[in-house]
């Protein structure tokens, strides 16, 4: 059996065992699992509006999903991945508000200034993680988990504060923006196209830049030993800051698109878990590029199709949370516990 082969039944009997126990964990919920898995499909996939519905989700799951790759690529947890979606956010409602709004910039001059702004903001919460970790001694994981309780904060105090509507403070959100500075949308529907060329063009700079650049070659030095890339003068902390800020960048970006191009305001929790959905993602898709859309895609079906859970089944839309974190935690477990007979090794 060759390599390829191998890997493949090893994939597929993983696959099989993470589904079988997924369903049976389903089926202890309560529900009727076989109902269950096709309810959350149809709802993400079982029309057109259920997939401009679905792309809309894959358009920050993976730009989430390709800046935790960079960051992974320097061996870095960036799980503050969800306050660099909220604070790009907020960059990109403040742009807009004083340079489009209040400033008298044209519509579209705006839209692309935000989003730049939006990579900014994201860039600059990345690097306070990133700064802490290589100068403060301070892991990425608690520092990244404390910035995301600190965005969120922020962007409570703006909505209900100096953003607030006219007369009120809602949990709404601020007031929506006019239509000229919206990201352009398809066709009228819930999704703007702009967004998915800007993510699928991120994704394929990043691959280049991780695969085909000297810059690549260095995180996965600073990656495999951190030690000796640094006597042989690669520069870990400034690689590790460099792999932080594109992170955030792509995050930030992902917060833009959510204002410009889909709430067009800021609301309350605008990350919408897509961060940490963004994770899973990249565990299931093993950290490689080369599968993460497909990993994003299938996180985006469950996360659309979960709102038809309650509509079709009476079942809470949480349970897509249970089907996703079941289905990673086994699809793992499995890899591990079969043993490397079945098809050890990668391609």
């Amino acid at each position: 059996m060759t390599d390829r082969a191998a890997f493949l039944r090893r994939a597929g009997l993983s696959l099989a065992l993470a589904l079988g126990v997924t369903l049976a964990i389903v089926a202890a919920a309560g529900a009727p699992p076989i109902d269950t898995l096709a309810v959350m499909l149809s709802g993400g996939l079982g029309s057109g509006q259920a997939w401009l519905r679905t792309l809309s989700a894959l358009v920050p799951l993976l730009l989430c999903g390709t800046a935790l790759c960079v960051t992974f690529a320097a061996n870095l947890w960036n799980i503050g991945v969800e306050g660099q979606i909220t604070l790009g956010s907020v960059f990109c409602l403040w742009f807009l508000r004083d340079f489009g709004l209040t400033g008298g910039l044209p519509g579209e001059l705006a839209v692309a200034g935000s989003l730049i702004a939006a990579m900014v903001g994201g860039m600059a919460w990345a690097l306070l993680s990133g700064v802490l970790r290589t100068h403060g001694r301070v892991h990425e994981i608690f520092s990244g988990l404390g910035l995301n309780f600190v965005a969120m904060g922020v962007s409570l105090w703006l909505i209900l504060g100096p953003w607030k509507r006219p007369g009120m403070a809602s949990m709404s959100g601020t007031e929506p923006l006019p239509a000229a500075l919206w990201l352009p949308a398809l066709g009228g529907k819930p999704m703007s196209l702009w967004g998915l060329v800007l993510a699928v063009c991120a994704f394929v700079f990043v691959a280049w830049l991780l695969h085909r650049t000297f810059f690549g070659l260095t995180l996965s030095a600073v990656r495999q030993n951190a030690m000796a890339a640094e006597r042989l003068g690669l520069s870990p902390k400034r690689r590790m800051l460099a792999a932080m800020a594109i992170g955030g960048a792509l995050a930030g970006l992902s917060g833009g698109i959510l204002v410009a191009g889909l709430y067009h305001r800021l609301i309350p929790s605008i990350s919408g878990n897509y961060g940490y959905t963004a994770i899973m993602a990249v565990l299931l898709a093993s950290g490689s590029l080369r599968f993460l859309p497909l990993a994003c895609l299938f996180f985006a079906v469950l996360t659309v199709g979960s709102i038809q859970l309650p509509l079709s089944l009476s079942l809470d839309s949480s349970l897509a949370g249970v089907v996703q974190g079941v289905l990673v935690l086994t699809l793992f477990a499995a890899r591990r516990i079969l043993p490397a007979g079945l098809g050890g090794g990668r391609p």
